[in-house]
C-alpha cells in the first residue's frame, strides 16, 4: 500500500555545496571527469564528487524549483540543489524515491516571488508518497527503472552513431584522409570504387589546400533555399494547438529531430510570416546569449519555424542533405564568432550563413557518403522514436504505480509485452 509520509521521515536532505564558475571545466576531460549538477541539469565538470552513486535532486532556487533530477552516477552538487538520500538500506530506494519524488509538487513548499527558494525545513515536511512493502518498492524501481535504462541505452548508442558520422565526414571532407593516403602513396583503407572517387594531389583555393577537382562554393550557392520563419500571434488561441508542428530555436540541442513541442493551425499559418521547413533540412538557432545560437539540427520530418530558426535546403544537383548538415553542425564555434562580430546582439542572418564557404566535392562522391550515412541516421532516427514512446509509458505508468492505483502486476505485464 502506498501512503503519504513526511520527507524528512524517510529520507536525508542535503544541501548542494557552493563551486565557483571559474573553477569547472565546461567540458568533461581526464582531469575534470565529474559533472557538476545545477538548477536545471549540468553544469560544468569537476575533479571531486559529492556523491560516488547516483541520487535524486531537488532543484531549490531559482525559477526551475522543485525541478526533480536524477545525477545517474558520480556527481558534485551545487548549491542550487538539494540531494535526496533515503535512510532505508535497500539499494533499489534510492531510485524508488526519485519516482515518488517525479510524482510531488513543491509548489507548496516554495517561497518567494523574485527569487523562489524552497529550505531544507520546508522539504523535510512535504508529503509524498511512500509504499511501506520494500518488495513493492523493489519492484517499482525496478518497472520504471527498465524503461529509463533502454532510454539511457538508446542515447549512447546514438551518441555512438553520430560520432561514427562525424568522423567519417570529417575523415573524408575536413583532413582529406583518403586523399593524403594517395599522394603518400599509401593504401587509403577503401573499397576500390571509393579509394577511386578521391584524387592524388591537393591544390590551392581560398580556403587553403584542397583536394583536386573540388570546387570552392557559398553555402548559399550549396543550398536551394535559405530562408527564416516567424510566430503566430500567441495571443490568438485558434493559431495554436493544431495538428501543424511549429519548431522553436531552443529545439535544436537535439542534434536530430522528430518531434516539436509545439504545434500550430492552417489559420497560425496564413496568419503568420512562419516558413516552412522541408524534411532533410538543416535548422540553426540564429539567436540567444546561452548555447543555443549556432546550434545545427537536421530535421526529420515537415514542420514551420520560427524567427529565430535558420532552414536551409541543399541543392539536390550538386550536393545533399546529410553533407550540408555535418559541414554545418560542425561549426557552432564559427558561427557564434561571425554572429558577434557583426550584432551587439548577437544573430546568425541568412546572409551572414549564406556567405560562408565549402569545399565541395563531386556529387558522385557525396553520394557514396549518404549511402553510409543514411543507415547510421535511419538507426538514429530509430532509437529516439523508441526512446519518445518508452517516455510516455513510463509517464503514464509513474504515477498510478506510485499512488497505487496500478497493481505491479498489471505494470510487469505491460513491460513484458513490449519484448
Amino acid at each position: 500500500m502506498a501512503g503519504d509520509r513526511p520527507l524528512g521521515e524517510i529520507a536525508a536532505i542535503r544541501q548542494g555545496r557552493y563551486l565557483p564558475l571559474d573553477t569547472m571545466a565546461e567540458h568533461q576531460s581526464e582531469t575534470a571527469p565529474i559533472p557538476v549538477w545545477g538548477a536545471n541539469g549540468i553544469i560544468g565538470f569537476t575533479d571531486s564528487p559529492s556523491y560516488g552513486q547516483p541520487v535524486p535532486l531537488v532543484t531549490c532556487r531559482g525559477n526551475g524549483c522543485g525541478l526533480v533530477q536524477w545525477t545517474g552516477g558520480t556527481a558534485y552538487i551545487s548549491n542550487n540543489a538539494m540531494a535526496i538520500i533515503p535512510v532505508t538500506s535497500e539499494p533499489s530506494d534510492t531510485r524508488y524515491l526519485y519516482y515518488s519524488l517525479l510524482n510531488t509538487d513543491f509548489l507548496d513548499v516554495t517561497t518567494g516571488s523574485a527569487q523562489p527558494q524552497i529550505t531544507v525545513g520546508h522539504l523535510s515536511r512535504k508529503q509524498i508518497f511512500w509504499h511501506q512493502d520494500a518488495h513493492e518498492r523493489v519492484a517499482i524501481a525496478h518497472i520504471l527503472g527498465t524503461l529509463d535504462d533502454k532510454i539511457e541505452l538508446n542515447g549512447r548508442m546514438n551518441e555512438a552513431l553520430e560520432a561514427m558520422a562525424r568522423a567519417l565526414f570529417k575523415s573524408w571532407f575536413v583532413d582529406f584522409d583518403p586523399v593524403r593516403s594517395k599522394t603518400e602513396g599509401r593504401d587509403p583503407g577503401l573499397p576500390k570504387h571509393l579509394a577511386n572517387l578521391f584524387p592524388d594531389f591537393f591544390e590551392d583555393s581560398e580556403l587553403g589546400e584542397i583536394p583536386r577537382g573540388w570546387r570552392v562554393v557559398s553555402v548559399a550557392d550549396s543550398c536551394s533555399s535559405i530562408s527564416s520563419g516567424g510566430t503566430p500571434n500567441t495571443r490568438s488561441s485558434e493559431y495554436w494547438g493544431g495538428d501543424i508542428p511549429w519548431l522553436s530555436s531552443g529545439e535544436t540541442r537535439s542534434k536530430f529531430i522528430i518531434t516539436t513541442e509545439k504545434t500550430i493551425t492552417s489559420l497560425g499559418v496564413s496568419n503568420s510570416s512562419t516558413r516552412l521547413a522541408k524534411a532533410g533540412s538543416t535548422v540553426i538557432a540564429s539567436a540567444g546569449q546561452g548555447h543555443t545560437r549556432g546550434q545545427a539540427s537536421f530535421l526529420t520530418f515537415d514542420s514551420y519555424i520560427n524567427q529565430s530558426v535558420v532552414v536551409l535546403a541543399a541543392n539536390r544537383a550538386i550536393s545533399s542533405d546529410y553533407f550540408l548538415f555535418f559541414d554545418l553542425e560542425r561549426r557552432y564555434e564559427e558561427f557564434r564568432r561571425i554572429s558577434d562580430s557583426s550584432s551587439s546582439r548577437g544573430s546568425l542572418t541568412t546572409k551572414l550563413l549564406g556567405s560562408l564557404f565549402i569545399a565541395l566535392p563531386p556529387l558522385k562522391l557525396i553520394l557514396e557518403f549518404d549511402l553510409i550515412v543514411g543507415h547510421l541516421v535511419s538507426r538514429i532516427r530509430a532509437g529516439l522514436h523508441e526512446s519518445r514512446t518508452l517516455a510516455a509509458l513510463r509517464d503514464t505508468l509513474l504515477p498510478k504505480l506510485i499512488s497505487g492505483e496500478l497493481r505491479i502486476m498489471d505494470a510487469e505485464r505491460i513491460i513484458g509485452g513490449l519484448g
